[in-house]
């Protein structure tokens, strides 16, 4: 099975469930455009999450799914967690991000956390920045090139 994008999702507010756009516009050194995480002047442009990790988090009883994790990009087929920081991949055509951080520190508890007793995003979400950006939609593969 190939990778590719599931869901993509925006919000205006940080600490936010975000919600699915069809497609976002990826800026070099940025983020996504229109997403309150988006910053030229820090490493977590951009966040990941496999639908897979909130597969887990259905399995627990919550009525969850893209975006309700705070993630920017929703994946199927790729093992997140598991690609070591620096590691470079290729969404769609030729738009190319770098792995900045695995997981993430959870300094107060989210609504997922209270509502769960556990989230996946600061075990399994990833944060990336952008190389090169461009304009990605639903069902763009992803691949790893480095």
């Amino acid at each position: 099975m190939s990778a590719e994008i599931i869901s993509i999702n925006v919000s205006d507010k940080k600490g936010m469930r975000k919600k699915a756009v069809e497609s976002a516009v990826l800026r070099d050194n940025y983020g996504i455009e229109n997403d309150a995480h988006a910053s030229d002047t820090w490493h977590r442009q951009v966040s990941l999450l496999a639908i897979e990790s909130v597969d887990k988090m259905r399995a627990k009883g919550l009525k969850v799914g893209p975006g309700d994790f705070a993630e920017n990009i929703t994946t199927k087929g790729i093992v997140l967690m598991t690609l070591p920081i620096g590691t470079k991949m290729i969404i769609g055509e030729d738009i190319e991000v770098e792995v900045t951080q695995i997981g993430k520190l959870c300094h107060n508890r989210c609504a997922i956390y209270e509502q769960a007793g556990d989230c996946v995003m600061p075990r399994e979400g990833i944060f990336v920045k952008v190389l090169k950006g461009g304009t990605i939609k639903k069902g763009d593969g992803i691949r790893v090139i480095q």
